[in-house]
């Protein structure tokens, strides 16, 4: 079973999360920030993560930098999902090493596209 650490420190967010990616046969995990996502990462590196951009103690461009840099890091899928859309983010957010954009908020069909876009569904 494929592993999807959802990173975002909206319960909602990750609730909704949740629910598209169990329905997909996904094993869930949740953080609430990208510290505690760093430390659930060194435990057991997931194959998917789902990342908010902004959120307190470290961000999402934060996290992704410091995932690329641990040992095994560079094998989960991410993807962003956040309000940030302008072309500036979305550089930025591929050149720190995502894999894939997604716009909040988002529905079970456009996370699937998504997620069929990286080789996760």
């Amino acid at each position: 079973m494929k592993t999807c650490l959802i990173v975002d420190d909206s319960r909602v967010i990750r609730k909704v999360s949740r629910h598209i990616l169990e329905s997909l046969g996904f094993a869930v995990e949740e953080a609430e920030n990208g510290q505690a996502a760093i430390t659930q990462c060194e435990a057991a590196m997931p194959d998917l993560v789902l990342l908010d951009w902004n959120m307190p103690v470290m961000n999402g461009i934060e996290f992704i930098g410091h995932l690329r840099r641990m040992p095994g890091g560079d094998a989960p899928k991410v993807v962003f999902c956040t309000t940030e859309n302008d072309v500036a983010h979305i550089r930025e957010a591929i050149g720190a090493g995502a894999d894939e954009y997604v716009m909040k908020p988002f529905d079970h069909e456009t996370l699937q596209i998504k997620l069929q876009l990286v080789g996760m569904a």
